[in-house]
């Protein structure tokens, strides 16, 4: 995500612009604040609630739970995070967020940690997925709990180090200067699209191409048909809407760099978010929409977690009518032993 602005003045100039009246900074402005008021009341309460929703009920299932399930708690933790980052990125209109250089650095690492996260979890997912399908034996040595416990730590640690080594190198090259920004170095930036877009959507692209195989030969078999069909609907809704969402961010970042490519002055100068600031922010709103939007996708075709959430449902309800009972039925004894204890008294006193 390179939406974060390059530090030095530029959101108080497009905040002076706004006060004294530049009609397409207003317009911008006011577009901007209503895409974000929409994005607010839609999609960030569902991404919130949702991603919530669904480590609660994983993690209240631990015993039942299945590899698949495990690499869908872990890509929620990253959409969590990025949900709740999204509240202060959609609103940062001015950009007067980031004219300081530490705290422009801090939010992109940031993001781009759990950026990362995301898509290494996608791609490793379409792979374990056809490994799945391509196993003729369900215990299939690759995949074990323990190998998929490894490879979720891997994958952190692999977004940590695709984020932190570039910008380790990169701080080391501009040791000094004020107003430098993490976000807004070139390299960086094609780094970001190369490993953060391109490579993973070819392996992506790669196990579906390999999985369509599979379906096709599957198909002879009725049988074994509509349970592969219901077990990949999910994961290829999944990856659809995260290539749709993220897709223009990664088209409006790459013309941006092919441009520098082009002129090297380019470089240093405006970004195309600043040129074009309303464009910018509406790709911006599509890539966070992705991590609102995956809890409704696990919700939905998820029949696994589908019967886990009716089972949390069914025991909190039975958990509190129980509880009501034994707090109503705790103070029929208390009343019981009072009257007891009253009559007692009353035989000891005229008896």
């Amino acid at each position: 995500m390179d939406q974060v602005s390059p530090a030095g003045g530029e959101g108080l100039k497009r905040y002076m612009a706004i006060l004294t009246g530049d009609k397409d900074t207003y317009q911008f402005y006011i577009i901007s604040l209503f895409l974000s008021c929409l994005y607010t009341i839609f999609l960030f309460p569902i991404g919130f609630i949702g991603n919530i929703l669904i480590l609660v009920v994983n993690l209240n299932h631990r015993d039942k739970m299945t590899i698949p399930d495990l690499y869908f708690v872990n890509l929620a933790i990253a959409d969590l995070i990025l949900v709740a980052d999204s509240l202060i990125e959609v609103f940062n209109l001015n950009e007067s967020y980031y004219d300081i250089a530490i705290l422009c650095t801090f939010m992109s690492l940031f993001l781009q940690v759990n950026m990362y996260s995301s898509i290494f979890f996608l791609t490793w997912m379409s792979f374990d997925r056809y490994v799945a399908l391509a196993s003729t034996v369900s215990s299939s040595p690759l995949r074990t709990m323990e190998h998929a416990k490894l490879s979720c730590s891997l994958i952190w640690g692999a977004s940590i180090l695709a984020t932190l080594l570039p910008f380790t190198i990169v701080q080391t090259q501009h040791r000094g200067e004020v107003n430098f920004c993490f976000a807004n170095v070139f390299e960086i930036q094609w780094l970001e699209v190369t490993i953060g877009f391109l490579v993973p959507f070819s392996v992506i692209g790669l196990c579906y191409s390999l999985i369509v195989r599979i379906l096709m030969r599957a198909q002879k078999h009725r049988g074994l048909w509509p349970r592969r069909q219901k077990a990949l609907r999910m994961i290829v809704v999944v990856v659809l809407v995260f290539f749709i969402c993220w897709l223009p961010e990664n088209v409006f970042i790459s013309i941006q760099l092919l441009q520098g490519t082009a002129n090297p002055l380019q470089r240093s100068g405006t970004t195309l978010w600043h040129d074009y600031p309303l464009t910018g922010h509406i790709v911006n709103l599509a890539a966070f929409s992705n991590s609102c939007l995956n809890p409704i996708i696990y919700s939905f075709l998820g029949e696994t977690f589908r019967d886990k959430l009716r089972l949390f449902v069914k025991r909190k309800a039975s958990w509190s009518v129980l509880y009501r009972l034994c707090d109503h039925t705790q103070d029929l004894n208390y009343t019981f032993i009072t009257d007891v204890a009253f009559n007692s008294a009353i035989k000891k006193t005229f008896l």
